[in-house]
């Protein structure tokens, strides 16, 4: 798999200390570090020539050296105040997406972590075209800097659940979480951003040690290996009781409770006795359940389930005790199940339009 090309360096990619040392390094007075910092994340400039209070000789200096913004919206669907998605085109030419989603009372931007994904999920249209690389930490910071730009505000919540595995891109995730949650920055709290993995036992095993609070969400989908593996290959890897095993430790060592994303396919996982399977695994490690009815998906040709088969299998995990929700799509029309609108715009496999 290809790195990202660095066709200069990225100021998004930075944290405040290597920024700091930057200054040090070429006999700038440090508190500059901050000055531009916070024009960065609490201003959130465009360009480095909007730092009013760097000389132009400093401003030159840094747009010599750094690009600001990795990242740019090369297309936006959606209405304003619902749920955007947008088109997020890099400096080589590749392009990801994200997606605004608003409620009542927040604001959450989802982001995504590679180009394409490598573990090719039965029903996900981003595993259908392979990866072409990962993202760097910078460029899905980027990614954050434009949904403000869109939204006029610092997002609530930020998850990890657009293109790609972000556990598979793991330090350049880690470096993105923590310039994120920089308190003199954006200042998302670690329990405001959430991780989702297809089950990448490995780096939930990682994550763990960190000192992060932040929120892990696994793709459960099936209550059997046998089922799994067909719709997730990860599983013939890292099975279901290693993956709720290492689950389990997550939530012991961290505190925080593992949501399970269980998408419902007509006639395939929807039944009440798989749900009942549902049901032992989760509460064995105290977790929840996201329920979310299949949207379609070409290459997948599954059918979204009944309003009232996905009501009894709701039914059957809120009597055994799990925390369960129903997660409507609320972007079929902005084409929002990862990897369309790209494949869309750029083509089945990508290429810059």
């Amino acid at each position: 798999m290809a790195e990202a090309t660095e066709l200069m360096n990225e100021a998004t990619g930075l944290t405040f200390e290597e920024l700091e040392h930057w200054m040090g390094e070429h006999q700038i007075p440090r508190y500059r570090a901050r000055q531009v910092w916070h024009w960065m994340y609490r201003k959130t400039v465009r360009e480095w020539d909007a730092m009013r209070n760097l000389s132009a000789e400093l401003r030159a200096q840094l747009a010599g050296e750094f690009r600001l913004r990795p990242a740019e919206c090369r297309a936006l669907e959606g209405i304003s105040g619902e749920t955007r998605k947008m088109l997020v085109g890099l400096a080589d030419g590749e392009a990801v997406e994200a997606v605004l989603i608003p409620a009542a009372d927040r604001v959450t931007v989802c982001v995504s972590s590679q180009v394409g994904c490598r573990f090719r999920c039965a029903f996900c249209a981003s595993g259908q075209m392979g990866v072409s690389r990962n993202l760097t930490p910078g460029e899905m910071v980027g990614e954050v800097l434009l949904a403000i730009d869109q939204i006029g505000a610092h997002p609530d919540n930020v998850v990890f659940m657009g293109m790609g595995e972000p556990l598979d891109n793991y330090d350049a995730l880690l470096k993105a979480l923590r310039i994120l949650n920089d308190g003199e920055g954006l200042a998302i709290g670690a329990r405001r951003m959430t991780i989702s993995t297809c089950g990448w036992v490995p780096g939930i095993e990682r994550l763990k040690a960190e000192g992060l609070q932040v929120e892990l969400s696994v793709s459960l989908h099936a209550p059997d290996d046998d089922l799994r593996s067909r719709l997730m290959p990860v599983n013939r890897r890292y099975p279901l009781a290693s993956l709720m095993a290492a689950c389990g430790d997550y939530s012991r060592v961290t505190g925080r409770i593992v949501t399970f994303e269980y998408t419902l396919i007509r006639g395939l996982n929807d039944r009440p006795d798989q749900a009942q399977a549902v049901v032992r695994w989760v509460r064995s490690i105290g977790g929840r359940v996201n329920l979310i009815p299949l949207s379609p998906v070409p290459e997948f040709s599954g059918e979204a389930p009944t309003p009232a088969a996905v009501e009894a299998f709701r039914t059957v995990l809120e009597r055994g005790g799990i925390n369960t929700t129903v997660r409507r799509s609320k972007g079929s029309e902005i084409s929002a199940a990862c990897g369309q609108l790209r494949r869309r715009v750029c083509g089945a496999r990508g290429d810059a339009p």
